[in-house]
């Protein structure tokens, strides 16, 4: 080997690694399908962690973070399932527990009782174990002929740093020493499951070990479909503005409209709060299916975020000034089953095709002079694009034609009530008309006076459905 060189020092081995690297002894198809199953359960659980929590956890930035992780757990599920696939393997076993040991840790953490644990369960534990795990494959495997095994542990760790690193910050953030005390006792049950498996990649195999005591899993999880919001959202039953009427109604300029866009867009909360429980509770489909439904849940979340970034731009600052109700989601959850909330999701989906939908809004942004809004209306439209075709390859294919599905997503749709007036006779909102001070720190941002027809604007939720057909149908 000493006395090999490659022609003219080029690199050897596609630049893979050394050639003594590729010489040493490494992990043999047997070992390697075992390890790569597990990193399989750990990105499967987490996904699943993610989307089981999401909808109930009422911080904000954790919904939006929970959503982006979920989605980057989907694809690395989808892509160990296919190498595992790769070598001679079936039937693949894939969805077997790899260690009871291994499930109790990962059930112990979606039973976390308290956001403060959840993340210190997710971000401070589960996650290093599983980058551990990954960079013991890269050191133990011969890097030449498992090759297509360490490409995607490369791609994983790159993503599992960016997580830990929002975890951490996560973290610092929400949990003090007193908190970390409290928790110190069921950190140290994710410690013993860690260590009585031999690692999350059980490269350290302890034979015989004993099976550690459950505490917050020792009755079976049951998801919450009801989604909370921080004291943010001071007022979530809020139904006083209906951004839809104002968006199709001709009389007003572009530029208010822009400011209504950002508000329909930071309002998208509610989708991954209501896909998170289409995921959660719709068992056995491929898992293609959730790996399209998750990225369809980030998008929804990414389009929070822009109404967000839209807002911050104006220098305003929309916590406790916009209203950011989380009725439908709510509504749907708790009243309809799953099939039936993606019929409504399907339906909506398909009403935004048409000119009168995204391009209409993409258009609205264009018309404002307003860059930010026009570019997030461009990605905005063409995710929907997307969304549909998700529908299409998921929702449609359980009907007879595309008819049938929207007839019945507009019938599913029909029978969710909007206890408008109930929550107004409850005290959880007097359903307040807040778009006049938005509007007004806007125009003082632009350095213009106020519109009076766009100021007096007042139009409740109340008949949403019925306004948005008839506006749409008229645009």
């Amino acid at each position: 080997m000493k006395a090999y060189r490659s022609y003219r020092n080029l690199p050897a081995l596609a630049g893979i690694c050394s050639l003594a690297e590729a010489a040493k002894p490494g992990l043999s198809v047997e070992e390697c399908v075992t390890r790569l199953k597990r990193y399989h359960y750990a990105f499967k659980r987490l996904h699943q962690i993610f989307a089981a929590r999401l909808t109930s956890e009422p911080i904000y930035e954790l919904k939006m973070g929970f959503s982006l992780h979920a989605h980057l757990c989907a694809e690395h599920v989808a892509a160990l399932r296919k190498r595992v696939g790769e070598m001679r393997e079936p039937p693949l076993g894939l969805e077997a527990v790899p260690d009871p040991k291994l499930e109790i840790f990962f059930d112990e953490i979606l039973a976390a009782p308290t956001t403060e644990e959840l993340v210190l369960g997710i971000y401070g534990k589960a996650v290093p174990a599983l980058q551990a795990a990954l960079e013991r494959h890269l050191a133990d495997t011969n890097l030449l002929v498992d090759h297509p095994s360490a490409r995607l542990c490369r791609f994983a760790l790159l993503e599992l740093a960016d997580i830990r690193e929002f975890g951490t910050r996560s973290i610092a953030a929400l949990v003090n020493e007193d908190c970390r005390r409290k928790a110190s006792e069921w950190l140290g049950l994710l410690d013993e499951c860690l260590v009585e498996v031999g690692g999350l990649d059980g490269a350290k195999n302890r034979e015989g070990s004993s099976l550690p005591q459950r505490k917050y899993s020792a009755a079976a999880y049951q998801y919450d479909r009801t989604p909370r919001r921080d004291e943010r959202f001071p007022d979530p039953y809020n139904m006083g503005v209906n951004a839809e009427v104002f968006l199709y109604d001709k009389q007003f300029p572009p530029e208010p409209k822009t400011l209504m866009m950002f508000y329909k867009r930071l309002r998208e909360i509610d989708v991954p709060e209501m896909m998170a429980s289409i995921i959660v509770e719709t068992p056995g489909k491929p898992w293609d299916y959730y790996r399209d439904m998750t990225r369809q849940l980030w998008d929804e979340a990414r389009h929070a975020m822009m109404g967000e970034v839209g807002f911050a731009d104006l220098g305003i600052d929309w916590a406790n000034k916009v209203m950011v109700n989380f009725t439908w989601s709510l509504a749907l959850n708790n009243q309809l089953k799953p099939i039936e909330r993606h019929a409504v999701l399907y339906f909506i989906e398909q009403g935004l095709m048409p000119k009168t939908g995204k391009r209409f809004e993409w258009e609205v942004g264009v018309a404002s002079h307003n860059p930010l809004s026009a570019l997030f209306q461009d990605y905005d439209w063409a995710d929907e694009v997307l969304h549909a075709r998700i529908g299409r390859d998921w929702y449609l294919k359980e009907f007879k034609n595309a008819q049938e599905a929207v007839r019945y997503g507009d019938e599913c749709w029909s029978r969710v009530l909007m206890n408008w007036e109930a929550w107004r006779q409850q005290g959880l909102t007097q359903h307040r008309n807040w778009w006049p001070e938005v509007y007004r720190d806007a125009c003082e941002h632009w350095g213009i006076e106020p519109d009076p027809k766009v100021l007096a604007y007042s139009t409740s939720y109340q008949t949403v459905r019925a306004d948005l057909k008839n506006l749409v149908g008229s645009a």
